[in-house]
């Protein structure tokens, strides 16, 4: 049995194989085709959401974007009021490190630590208006 391979930049290729195998390709190529076909019939348009509801809608709307854009901003701009030390320090802390971990992994006493966390969070207090 010969089978025909067409390739994206158009040259073609003949292959001669025993019967099973070709069997087994040209079932093969069948069964895709007939999955391309189902696949252009069941295609999703940008408005299904009019038709089909809110499980093919965006999860979050434009608004919430918007704000949690803005939310980002204002983070990013109280972290650059912060010293390195201190940013360092709230990351470490972000991260779930406790105060005695951070100590530890700058080598300073844990009151340091301490002390500085109280100031960061009186300044983010400040700087959000809480």
């Amino acid at each position: 049995m010969k089978i025909t391979y067409e390739f994206a930049d158009g040259t073609i290729s003949t292959v001669e194989v025993d019967e099973e195998l070709g069997a087994y390709i040209t079932a093969s190529r069948r069964e895709e085709k007939n999955c391309d076909r189902k696949n252009r019939y069941h295609c999703y348009s940008l408005d299904h959401i009019d038709y089909e509801g809110l499980e093919y809608a965006e999860k979050q709307s434009t608004e919430d974007k918007l704000e949690d854009k803005t939310s980002e901003e204002r983070v990013q701009a109280f972290l650059a009021t912060l010293s390195d030390a201190q940013r360092r320090r709230a990351e470490m802390l972000l991260d779930g490190m406790s105060a005695r971990e951070i100590a530890l992994s700058e080598g300073v006493g844990h009151t340091a630590i301490n002390d500085s966390i109280k100031l960061i969070r009186k300044k983010f207090k400040t700087f959000f208006g809480k």
